[in-house]
């Protein structure tokens, strides 16, 4: 029987997923640990990797097409089968989200026969970045649209990268961040002269009337969203936090673990579990009847990536220091911005921590991340004036705004919560105790 490899499921809220690139072509021998396509779901672009030998067959799914979760992508022939037979008794399409619901209810059970699974993509080569003397080309030789991402024209702008000269691996041909990071750096682009020696000024902004098709992931991101705004009654508690003596400690702590940093988030991180345990019930989800209070601290951290937002999970925080901390963040991170994160490294926090302080944002509210009950909105520090001793000073302040589930929380307990981790925060020994 040939090998019949669905569209699996790689995240807990995938529905269907865009076949990005393939790796085997028709007629390709497969062996079990070979990668054979890049698959972008609502939360990264992952990996397919075969688990049995065989030769590729018939693709059923071209690039750039999304597919149900379920829904037919690939045949293999079996060692020993006859590859054209295998092509010739595979029924065409069956890849849309329609058909794949079909076969899905005449199965029982969408996905079972598929023997691929997800793993994480490699990362895509770093070239050493030199700024570009004029923008990359936005129209191909033949005056058709180049289809290029906002941060991949920008990454070329900096590099020096004809656009025109790339082919892009995202869907439908688009061009994105990894495409133009393995191109060669440092070069000219094609037309145009040698970089001034005095820095010309910046050319006018030119705006383009388009419509761009929504990814995975901003489907995704909008539906969670719609709904954690609908259908969860929030409300928002803010205070203001004095971070000299933090500041103080981080800088001390940074100058004896050199060249390991730490940083304000790192330090905020472990603050809330410490706040989380002296005050437990912020530490909740709604469960209809009943509230569901979690028995560990799992704190998700909002990362910003190319085409939207990623909460990788720090689990059992209030187990680990501040240097377990700072590695584990940096590390999912790492993997959030390179789209190599796991299923299960994204699913499961109990509250998030949301930092716009690096951007310039003195304060703002946001938006609760289902099932939870609380999520943190983190300003940037600034000086302030501040009153000190009765006298009137200038200090670090930084303003923390909580947004939560009044189904779960009280304003009260919300206000107890912020209390608690101003007064961590303010006497950051309290954390390290």
């Amino acid at each position: 029987m040939p090998l019949e490899i669905t569209m699996p499921k790689l995240s807990d809220t995938m529905t269907d997923g865009t076949l990005v690139k393939w790796h085997k072509k028709e007629n390709d021998p497969v062996k079990p640990g070979d990668i054979i396509a890049e698959v972008e779901t609502d939360k990264a672009t992952q990996e397919l990797e075969a688990f049995e030998p065989g030769t590729v067959a018939k693709i059923v799914a071209a690039e750039g097409e999304k597919v149900a979760v379920g829904g037919l992508i690939v045949v293999l022939a079996k060692p020993g089968e006859k590859v054209t037979d295998v092509a010739k008794g595979v029924k065409s399409g069956g890849t849309t989200a329609k058909a794949a619901a079909e076969a899905s209810a005449d199965k029982g059970d969408a996905g079972k026969t598929a023997t691929a699974t997800a793993t994480a993509p490699a990362p895509a080569p770093v070239a050493v970045q030199a700024p570009a003397p004029a923008a990359p080309a936005s129209h191909t030789d033949n005056g058709a649209p180049i289809r290029v991402s906002p941060l991949a024209r920008k990454i070329a702008a900096e590099k020096g990268v004809d656009l025109a000269a790339i082919s892009g691996s995202g869907p439908d041909g688009r061009i994105i961040k990894r495409d133009v990071l393995a191109a060669p750096a440092g070069g000219k682009l094609a037309g145009t002269a040698a970089a001034p020696s005095v820095p010309a000024p910046a050319p006018a902004a030119v705006l383009e009337a388009k419509t761009i098709p929504l990814s995975n992931m901003r489907q995704t991101i909008a539906r969670r969203l719609l709904e954690a705004k609908q259908s969860i009654p929030h409300f928002y508690v803010s205070i203001d936090v004095q971070m000299d003596n933090l500041l103080a400690l981080r800088k001390s702590a940074n100058e004896q673990l050199a060249p390991t940093k730490l940083t304000v988030t790192d330090f905020i991180t472990r603050a809330v579990a410490v706040a989380v345990t002296q005050l437990p019930a912020i530490n909740a989800s709604f469960g209809g009847t009943q509230i569901v209070r979690h028995g560990s601290v799992h704190v998700g951290i909002a990362v910003a990536i190319e085409d939207g937002l990623v909460v990788p999970v720090l689990r059992d925080a209030q187990t680990k220091n501040l240097r377990q901390i700072s590695a584990e963040i940096k590390q999912l991170a790492e993997l959030a911005r390179t789209r190599k994160l796991k299923a299960d490294q994204m699913t499961g926090s109990t509250i998030t921590i949301s930092n716009l302080g690096m951007y310039g944002i003195k304060e703002f509210t946001a938006i609760i991340n289902p099932p939870e009950a609380a999520i943190l909105a983190i300003g940037g520090t600034e000086a302030r004036p501040i009153v000190k001793n009765g006298q009137l000073a200038v200090g670090q302040v930084m303003t923390v705004t909580l947004s939560a589930d009044h189904r779960v929380v009280d304003g009260a307990t919300g206000a107890e919560f912020l209390g608690k981790l101003k007064a961590i925060l303010e006497n950051p020994m309290m954390m390290l105790i």
